[in-house]
């Protein structure tokens, strides 16, 4: 697979992540961590399906417990982290913070072998966070309304765990996507423990709720963790991190077209800021595609 291919196909990911916030609303009054535990174990059952499809995935297993802590801290660690964050905090300003992540993939990313960051990813990125701050405060002033909070902390903390789990994965670029589906059964487990813990259940009332969640474990938080797997072991992976900012963007396309949004000046600002972020970061790959 060629390095624009797999880039190509990091960004799927990306595009399924547009579809969480409405498939999140259709699920409807679900606990975090309950939702958590059910759409993960959506998108692993998911995965192993095709297992006896692929006669070495039960081999991929077999990894060094690095690849299983890395695996564990990207998928299962920072959803927990992320949930309570927004718990703990203002949701838009501890969704601001962790959105720092896309731009600390860039940054990190210089650090691993080939790679180096020049002024077009880090112009990009920056350009993608504008546009994404626009669409989560709506062009409103955003600060610490509260004071320093726990919750502001962990957002930050989600923004270096999924930026580093994602830089590391290219570390590990011969282990094959399969062992994703490990990882979201660990995730499930683990979120299905805390939530018997903290939360009370709530089943979902209604065919559409539980279609909402099996869709939403088995798109955004399932086909998105495999997708993004192989784009950021074997893709492009600075275009990769300025191109997320999109998510918030198409995210709020799609709720406007579901009819759940209304809309707001700063989206067409958004979204300039956020395409002409990622033409410039993505400018080495376009042009060399044209050449070809």
């Amino acid at each position: 697979m060629s390095k624009q291919t797999a880039t190509l196909v990091g960004i799927i990911a990306i595009i399924t992540w547009a579809f969480l916030a409405l498939l999140g609303t259709a699920a409807g009054p679900i606990p975090p961590l309950q939702l958590t535990a059910m759409t993960f174990f959506c998108g692993g059952l998911a995965g192993m399906a095709t297992w006896p499809f692929r006669p070495n995935a039960l081999a991929s297993l077999r990894q060094p417990l690095i690849v299983w802590i890395v695996g564990t801290m990207g998928l299962c660690v920072y959803h927990i982290t992320y949930f309570f964050a927004i718990q703990n905090a203002p949701p838009v300003e501890a969704s601001l913070i962790a959105y720092l992540w896309p731009l600390l993939i860039v940054v990190f990313a210089a650090l691993l072998p080939g790679e180096k960051l020049r002024w077009y990813h880090l112009v990009g990125a920056l350009l993608g966070l504008s546009g994404a701050a626009l669409i989560i405060t709506k062009g409103g002033a955003v600060g610490l309304s509260e004071g320093l909070k726990l919750g502001h902390i962990l957002a930050l903390a989600c923004a270096f765990i999924w930026s580093s789990y994602s830089v590391i994965s290219r570390r590990f670029g011969n282990v094959p996507s399969d062992i994703t589906a490990a990882f979201c059964m660990i995730t499930a487990l683990v979120a299905a423990v805390l939530h018997l813990a903290f939360e009370q259940t709530v089943m979902p009332a209604t065919w559409g709720q539980w279609a909402a969640i099996i869709s939403l474990g088995t798109i955004p938080l399932g086909l998105a963790f495999y997708t993004w797997d192989v784009g950021v072991k074997r893709g492009d992976i600075m275009v990769l991190g300025a191109a997320s900012y999109s998510a918030p963007l198409l995210s709020t396309l799609v709720l406007l077209a579901g009819g759940y949004a209304s809309f707001h000046w700063t989206i067409a600002l958004a979204c300039v800021l956020i395409t002409l972020g990622a033409v410039i970061a993505a400018k080495d790959m376009i042009f060399k595609k044209k050449l070809s």
